[in-house]
């Protein structure tokens, strides 16, 4: 070989054994060179190296959608498809070769296989599949194979729970992605997430999310198979079948292979397997993966170079030849033939695309990448519109460019919108890179570049809140390094539980409440770790509450006491009505003696508490009179008011004296009906009758609506009387009803003025009352047009009392008929006057 012909050479081997490392090397050795990568990510990514190597003045990145070209800039960072041929370098690389064999974007691949070439050295990197035919493709090429630098080991089926840390799982549609994360999630504290979708700033900072170690498994699509560097100890297929852009169709073996070898770096062994619902793979598949011994390609997919732009039709002739030699096959159309195709069966585009210029133009406008790829024809109309714009004014117009952009620079939505409109906006920074369609070309570039920038951090953002759980990641990880006992676990003052300084729970009273999202094998040791410091915690607690003053303690309306907003105990019936029993709620903190000293405790308190609302009743059971005994116990046993009875006359004087009021509608202790005393009297009730007591009208109220879930029975045992749909309160009704006896004594008497303000009566609501307690009321009476003389008063009488029946109290009966007088008598007004002195 002359020392002055141009060096072919093709670097081949499975993943895993610096082949990429190599010819950056190469290329940074050489005065100028260009590389091009499969993926944006990865230009990305080697051009970042690249810089921290020769200075950002002398390297250069290009790709579809970002050109950062400085005036001085020797060596290239390229898509494969960006790579600037017209630019003379030393040294020219293209990774992953054998992408010439994919039929949508192959033929890019091949054309640079068969002509792109560097002055002094050339490299191909890829697959040993492509071997026989760089051979027969590339007389002279120079072949070196590469052996894996560790092994790659097939594992066979693994749940998803018991999958090792840095594990890699790997589906094939976005579903499949959500829902494995979702599980990672739930039981394994969290995972990164990588799809071919996602913006390559999005991409970058979950992989760093995973490279950081934040979390310690990686869900992905086949989009990792392609030079994504990443510390995977295991590849795990949740499916082995993917939709290819036309069909679903099994991985054939090499992508197989190419995606299990992300297992292992350097040195490291790695493994891969299957997990989720995917099938175990076949002995004669996982075998090869092991060997990296596949079937070497037959052709590769070629496009013809060599376009004919006399017209629309001669282009899609020439695009459509077939190939020239064997070998080459082509592929399916892609997207930039499928989109001409369809704009030329439009009149005005077909008008329009007339002479060499205007069908190269179209043909460019045709290769705007369809990132959005919704097989529709949303795709066509934007490159038909950019190609008349540029057709008519040369330049793209910048309001139509601003809104479009503008449109898209909204940060709210889910995940699928956020990667919708990032898919969108790439569209927009390719369109806006192009130099020669836009004025300021890099200016607008930077606008659709800070919209990708802001919604991939956005997305960003999300992904980690949907699918990842940050503390259960860590405790996760810390659970596999050492044994809860090592754990350090601590109770903070507000009750948070603390394991590793991230909470896993809280206390409340003498109760441990997990967090839910703990969860997975962690969640037992964790536990564990917790339940030590809350075994240190529990004991300092029991002193605080049995020393704590009586105001730390308060009844709830459920029948349960709270010490420090917790409920710790419940109320439980006993033999007394006044006296029921404290029933400590059950922990696995509080033993047999802890128990009891809360239990002392809580009933010393309670006692406290009853003789500070119901002292005046618990004295009166201490030593009544011998007559009032039976009337002291039965009041005991229903709190303090009982229905009314016949008592005997000299009995009145002495309850009177020992502080009870045999009153007319029930016997009671005044002191029982205070609101303090009514509510705990309710409690007792709620105890007695095992379930909570209705709420009790607001203190101070001398009426209030009858609720619909009292009865009469119950309003009474509160300290009220039901009047209809009211009721009032009985020591009210007691001492007005005893007021209006003695006043009606003798004969009937004018309506006091304030008889229905003293019972928080309307107008409308005062006979129907009166008539249930007892009385009669007798309205104004009314006088014809020729009487003369102010009109009879209301007045009050009494009714005859039927036997109290407060559940269905009768309606007023009507007074009898007397008769009228006649309407022109004189004597008229008296007769009136008469009538009501009888009454």
């Amino acid at each position: 070989m002359s020392a002055f012909q141009p060096r072919v050479k093709a670097v081949l081997g499975p993943t895993n054994t610096g082949k990429t490392h190599l010819a950056i090397e190469r290329l940074l050795s050489h005065s100028s060179g260009i590389i091009g990568f499969p993926l944006r990510l990865l230009a990305r990514e080697n051009y970042d190296r690249m810089v921290a190597a020769k200075g950002i003045r002398n390297v250069a990145l290009i790709t579809g959608e970002e050109k950062i070209v400085p005036p001085g800039a020797r060596w290239f960072s390229c898509t494969v498809e960006a790579m600037p041929l017209d630019r003379k370098v030393e040294f020219l690389a293209v990774d992953e070769i054998q992408l010439c064999a994919d039929p949508d974007r192959g033929h890019i691949f091949t054309d640079r296989l068969l002509n792109a070439r560097g002055l002094v050295e050339t490299m191909f990197l890829g697959a040993e599949t492509i071997k026989p035919l760089l051979k027969r493709l590339v007389p002279g090429v120079e072949i070196e194979t590469r052996p894996r630098l560790s092994q790659l080991t097939y594992a066979g089926p693994v749940k998803l729970s018991r999958l090792p840390p840095r594990s890699a799982i790997v589906a094939f549609s976005a579903a499949e992605v959500y829902a494995i994360a979702e599980a990672v999630r739930r039981r394994r504290g969290g995972c990164a997430v990588v799809m071919g979708r996602l913006s390559p700033r999005t991409r970058n900072a979950q992989v760093a999310l995973y490279q950081d170690k934040e979390v310690d498994f990686l869900v992905a699509t086949d989009a990792i198979g392609m030079g994504l560097n990443m510390d995977v100890n295991h590849v795990a297929f949740a499916g082995v079948q993917k939709f290819d852009g036309h069909k679903p169709r099994l991985l054939y073996a090499p992508e197989v292979g190419q995606i299990a070898g992300r297992a292992g770096r350097g040195m490291r062994d790695g493994t891969f397997g299957v997990t989720a619902d995917c099938q175990p793979l076949g002995e004669e598949l996982a075998e090869a993966v092991e060997a990296h011994q596949f079937e070497p390609l037959e052709q590769l997919c070629w496009r013809n170079a060599a376009l004919d732009f006399r017209s629309v039709d001669t282009l899609l002739d020439s695009l459509t030849a077939p190939p020239d030699r064997p070998g080459l096959v082509r592929g399916q159309d892609a997207a930039d033939v499928l989109t001409l195709a369809a704009l030329n069966h439009d009149s005005e585009i077909r008008k329009a695309a007339q002479g060499r210029n205007a069908v190269k133009l179209l043909w460019e406008a045709c290769q705007i990448p369809d990132f959005r790829k919704l097989a529709t024809d949303a795709h066509v109309k934007l490159c038909g519109r950019v190609f008349n714009h540029l057709r008519a004014a040369e330049k793209l117009p910048e309001d139509w460019v601003r809104r479009e952009i503008e449109n898209l620079d909204k940060i709210d939505g889910d995940i699928d919108t956020l990667m919708q409109r990032l898919t969108d906006v790439r569209v927009w920074a390719y369109i806006t890179a192009r130099a020669d369609w836009m004025r300021d070309a890099d200016t607008w570039a930077m606008r659709a570049r800070a919209v990708e920038d802001r919604l991939s951090d956005t997305l960003h953002v999300k992904l980690m809140a949907r699918f990842v759980d940050k503390r259960a990641a860590h405790l996760t990880r810390r659970l596999e390094d050492a044994e809860a006992a090592e754990l350090q676990a601590v109770v903070a003052n507000n009750g948070q539980v603390l394991v590793e300084g991230h909470e896993v729970g809280h206390v409340e009273g003498f109760q441990f409440h997990p967090d839910p999202s703990t969860q997975g094998s962690e969640k037992k040791l964790v536990l564990r770790a917790a339940r030590r410091a809350l075994a240190q915690e529990m004991p300092r607690r029991i002193i605080r509450a049995e020393t704590a003053a009586d105001d730390a303690f308060t009844l709830t309306d459920d029948r349960f006491i709270e010490w420090e907003g917790a409920k710790i105990a419940k109320l439980k019936k006993s033999e007394t009505f006044l006296k029921p029993a404290v029933d400590i709620i059950h922990s696995e903190f509080l033993d047999g003696l802890a128990r009891e000293r809360l239990r002392a405790r809580l009933a010393t308190w309670l006692a406290t508490e009853t003789e500070k609302r119901l002292g005046a009743l618990l004295k009166a059971m201490e030593n009544p009179p011998a007559p009032l005994r039976g009337i002291v116990h039965r009041l005991s046993e229903s709190g303090g008011v009982l229905p009314p009875e016949p008592v005997a006359q000299e009995l009145r004087q002495e309850a009177k004296t020992f502080g009870i009021d045999l009153g007319r509608f029930a016997i009671y202790l005044p002191a029982a009906l205070k609101p303090g005393a009514a509510r705990l009297r309710a409690l007792f009730w709620g105890v007695w009758h095992d379930r909570n007591p209705p709420p009790l009208p607001a203190a101070g109220l001398v009426s209030a609506p009858m609720p619909k879930n009292w009865g009469a029975d119950f309003a009474l045992v509160m300290g009220w009387v039901q009047a209809g749909e009211l009721m009032i309160r009985l020591d009210v009704v007691e001492r007005v009803a005893r007021e209006l006896h003695y006043l009606l004594r003798k004969h009937p008497i004018l309506l006091p003025p304030n008889i229905g303000s003293r019972m928080g009566l309307k107008p409308d609501q005062l006979a129907p009352t009166l008539h249930v307690l007892g009385f009669r009321l007798i309205p104004t009476g009314t006088l014809g047009p020729k009487h003369y003389g102010p009109a009879a008063p209301a007045m009050l009488a009494r009714r005859k009392m039927e036997p109290h029946r407060p559940h269905h109290a009768p309606a007023a009966q009507a007074p009898e008929p007397e008769p009228a007088a006649l309407a022109d008598s004189p004597f008229a007004a008296l007769a009136a006057l008469k009538k009501t002195a009888r009454r």
